[in-house]
């Protein structure tokens, strides 16, 4: 089969890769119908992740058909449409029990701190993922969802990670009724969570990035304030203007690893790899924050050390809530809302590529080249 393959910091291909097989009675396997390119995956090109190793496929959502599936598979059936989320899930874990699906114990039992995921590092597993015409699924039975009847195949394939991300970063915000939140990070993510921030009763909502294409969409499909970091002096002193000299009420980090705005972070978190990426827009949200405010962190960093201004945190009372997406958790909910007309996750969607054209995506994506927020890749054999 074709699979993109990782070949080391900016170089990708696509290849020729031995089909996968099912090697456990919960295990299908998907023929991949689409797939995305994601921030995330950014950081794994740029070799900004420990234990990325060469020959891995990337890709982390993705959706398809199921073609095969194990002896234990109760829950799929050959032919069903399926998205499928992001966390590699047991559902029986204690941390799956309690909902935590992105921090599955058996997903990934060699990391202490990160749960399995498709398509990431060893850290978090090793699986291959859906940047390819077929992909092994663990667990079958509990994270794949069969897609609804009239879904867009385009709506469903965001349902794997950006949508519900974005959710649950306005989610772990705790915003009340007529809060000022502010974004950092107008990605896919950023943009999706300053949508989500208004269904949880924000009454203002402010993005924060530097590049002006990303933001002036993000005004568009967010419907909220955006702002150029580059343009407005010191990031923390212009909220701290726009909100009477108290701060924003919820600020949430939808950047994560490979920030920009500060030398020094810059220095020691992506040229160096001292730490584990740039701690910037951590730094900002914390400083930016009001006392008693929250953070919300859903950028993605790696498991070791970062700069963070911690004594900011006691001696202001900051609660953070951090965590990776827990995608099962929100489906339903979700999905109403794209049935509802409340969220239309495919208007993120600004660029349609083959499968065989994947480097070209990735280049075109961390360069930030022709306007490109978030593209989806099509393997000739999705039939869809």
């Amino acid at each position: 089969m074709l699979a993109m393959e990782y070949r080391g910091p900016k170089r990708i291909r696509v290849t020729q890769k031995p089909m996968p097989e099912i090697l456990h009675p919960e295990d299908a396997i998907v023929r991949v119908t689409r797939s995305c390119i994601c921030g995330s995956d950014l950081h794994l090109y740029n070799g900004n992740v420990p234990d990325t190793r060469v020959g891995q496929t990337f890709g982390h959502e993705f959706t398809g058909v199921v073609e095969e599936i194990g002896s234990e598979v109760t829950k799929l059936k050959v032919g069903d449409n399926v998205l499928v989320p992001f966390n590699i899930a047991c559902g029986k874990c204690i941390f799956c029990k309690q909902g935590l699906f992105g921090n599955c114990h058996e997903g990934s039992p060699q990391a202490t701190a990160a749960g399995g995921f498709f398509g990431y590092s060893h850290i978090t597993g090793g699986y291959d993922g859906g940047q390819a015409e077929y992909v092994r699924v663990p667990y079958a039975n509990v994270s794949p969802t069969v897609i609804p009847p009239g879904m867009d195949i385009e709506d469903a394939v965001l349902l794997t990670d950006v949508v519900p991300t974005g959710y649950q970063a306005a989610e772990m915000g705790g915003i009340q009724t007529g809060d000022t939140v502010v974004v950092f990070g107008a990605g896919p993510v950023g943009i999706m969570a300053a949508r989500c921030a208004w269904l949880f009763g924000a009454g203002r909502v402010i993005i924060i990035d530097k590049e002006d294409y990303r933001l002036e969409f993000a005004r568009n499909y967010s419907k909220c304030e955006a702002y150029n970091f580059q343009e407005i002096g010191d990031p923390v002193l212009f909220i701290k203007k726009q909100t009477d000299w108290i701060g924003a009420d919820v600020c949430i980090d939808a950047v994560g690893a490979e920030a920009a705005g500060n030398a020094l972070q810059t220095i020691t978190g992506r040229k160096m790899l001292l730490q584990a990426g740039s701690a910037t827009a951590v730094h900002w949200a914390i400083n930016a924050v009001r006392k008693g405010g929250v953070v919300s962190i859903v950028g993605v960093y790696g498991p070791t050390d970062n700069l963070v201004p911690i004594g900011n945190v006691l001696n202001k009372g900051i609660t953070i809530r951090a965590n990776q997406t827990a995608v099962k958790r929100h489906l339903p909910r979700l999905i109403k809302h794209v049935q509802n007309g409340v969220l239309n996750p495919k208007g993120l969607i600004t660029h349609r590529l083959a499968l065989e054209d994947v480097a070209d995506g990735y280049r075109m994506f961390s360069a930030k080249l022709d306007n490109c927020i978030k593209t989806v890749l099509i393997p000739s054999t999705a039939g869809m």
